[in-house]
Order: C-alpha cells, then sequence, then structure tokens
C-alpha cells in the first residue's frame, strides 16, 4: 500500500544527505554508540534526519550551531528509540532551545506542612509540560560517552514519561510489562537511593544523587545511566537495569562488555 509518510521520509532522506566523513565524526565523539549493528547505525543516521526536520534547534546568541552539532544532539535523541518502532514518541514539542551555559529557572515546592517555598535554581536542561525542552550546549557537547552522564537522554526522557501526563516516573509501558512490577522495582530502588542520603546526604551513591528528588528525575537519571554507564546501574540497581532493558528493548551492558572483550582500545582504558 503506498503510504504518504513513506513517501515523505524518503523525501527528506533524499534531500538532506548526511556525508560519510561527517557522520563519522559524528560517531567519534559520541563513543557510546561504539558495537552498534550496520543496520542500527544505518537507522540512526536516518533517523537523526528525520529529528531534525521534525523539531526545531532553537540557538541563543553564544551557540554555535552548524549541521555537524545539529546531528551530534540529534542522533542523542534518537538513541532511546532505536528499537521502539515507528511511534510518535516524542509527541507533544517542537522545538529544543540551546541555552551557552547553565541557567536559573523559577522554582517552587509546597512541604509537608503546606508551606510554599520559591526560589531560583541553576540548571542545565529542562522539558517543559507540552512545552520546549532546553538544553545548556556545554551539557549536550559533554554527552556522548560512557560516563554515566548524558542530558539530552535525561531531559527526553522526562518527554517520555510525560505521554502519561505529568511527569511521575511512568512512561507507557509495552504490552508485555507489567506496571505492577515497574513499580515495585522504581520504587524499592528510589527508596534504598533516599534512605542511603538520610543516613549520609554527603555519600557517595552508585549513581546520580539528583535521581532521589523525584520518581519522575529517578526514571531520567537512570535512563541516562543506562545508555552512558550501564555496568553502573546494573551493579547498583540491576532489576532497574531490568526493567529499562524491557521498555527501552536495547542492552547496552551487553554492547559495553562487547567492547571491553574484543576492542583493544576499551581494553586499554579498562
Amino acid at each position: 500500500m503506498w503510504s504518504l509518510s513513506a513517501w515523505r521520509r524518503r523525501r527528506i532522506l533524499a534531500r538532506h544527505p548526511i556525508a560519510d566523513d561527517m557522520w563519522q565524526r559524528v560517531r567519534q565523539h559520541l563513543s557510546f554508540l561504539d558495537g552498534i549493528s550496520a543496520a542500527e547505525d544505518q537507522w540512526l543516521r536516518e533517523a537523526s534526519v528525520l529529528f531534525l526536520e521534525d523539531k526545531h534547534l532553537t540557538a541563543l546568541p553564544g551557540v554555535e550551531l552548524h549541521q555537524e552539532q545539529r546531528l551530534l544532539l540529534a542522533a542523542q535523541a534518537q538513541l532511546p528509540l532505536l528499537n521502539l518502532g515507528d511511534l510518535n514518541w516524542y509527541q507533544g514539542f517542537h522545538e529544543i532551545v540551546l541555552y551557552p551555559d547553565d541557567f536559573l529557572s523559577p522554582q517552587r515546592h509546597r512541604d509537608a506542612s503546606g508551606v510554599e517555598h520559591e526560589w531560583d535554581g541553576e540548571h542545565s536542561g529542562e522539558a517543559w509540560q507540552q512545552g520546549p525542552i532546553i538544553l545548556a550546549w556545554p551539557g549536550v557537547m559533554a554527552s556522548g560517552g560512557w560516563e554515566g552522564y548524558n542530558l539530552v537522554i535525561h531531559e527526553l526522557a522526562h518527554k517520555l514519561d510525560m505521554l502519561n501526563g505529568d511527569a511521575n516516573g511512568l512512561p507507557p509501558l509495552h504490552p508485555d510489562m507489567r506496571v505492577s512490577d515497574w513499580a515495585k522495582v522504581m520504587q524499592q530502588a528510589y527508596d534504598d537511593l533516599n534512605r542511603k542520603l538520610d543516613r549520609h546526604p554527603d555519600t557517595e551513591t552508585a549513581i546520580d544523587p539528583y535521581a532521589a528528588e523525584n520518581p519522575a528525575e529517578f526514571f531520567a537519571v537512570t535512563s541516562e545511566y543506562f545508555f552512558s554507564a550501564p555496568d553502573l546501574l546494573h551493579k547498583a540497581y540491576p532489576q532497574v537495569y531490568e526493567q529499562l532493558q524491557l521498555f527501552y528493548r536495547q542492552d547496552p551492558l551487553a554492547r559495553l562488555q562487547q567492547l571491553l572483550a574484543e576492542n583493544p582500545v576499551y581494553q586499554a582504558h579498562d
């Protein structure tokens, strides 16, 4: 059957080809893509073009945004969707605003006694419900390795979370997943992290302590660890890793382990 969406896809890809040398430079910057298959690489390359056609990147003064930098952001954004099919997972927003540095954002919190607190918090990223994503460009450029940090994936995880409404740590699960399993595993790990920080607020936790802020941040932080430090996440919370593996339908840990076993570059730094 003739498909308008397929026709539009082919037209966009034909109008915006990526030079091989440019894509290779993007891949070299994003070491956490090492080990993906040729078919996955091709999907990611095309999906990055389609993402940039669908989303508008607004660079504020101080951000130099050329095609290679645009692809660098897009490839990170598309990695979580690698095996999720053709559904419109990134619906509900059309713009990504890029700041030259961290930015101040008004914050509001009502404590247990009902007192409301307001302050300006310094952030490197935000995802607004039915609104844009805001990213600090240095954070984007610092992402893409195996260091347990990925600003792009963190904020887009919030957008996946928001597909069910307000961000609460529960994105739309696949039919072969159980909400009860997800809730139990995530809650237990979230509670464990909070207990450790309550006992010793300055303790060095296995994952970023920002994950203890609320369930939405726990999902976003563990998502970025899933892709950028799967070994650390699996060691700390193996059941969380398993739930994210079911959700994203990927196994970055297996890919990293294979690189460590077979790739001389990885063996030299192990």
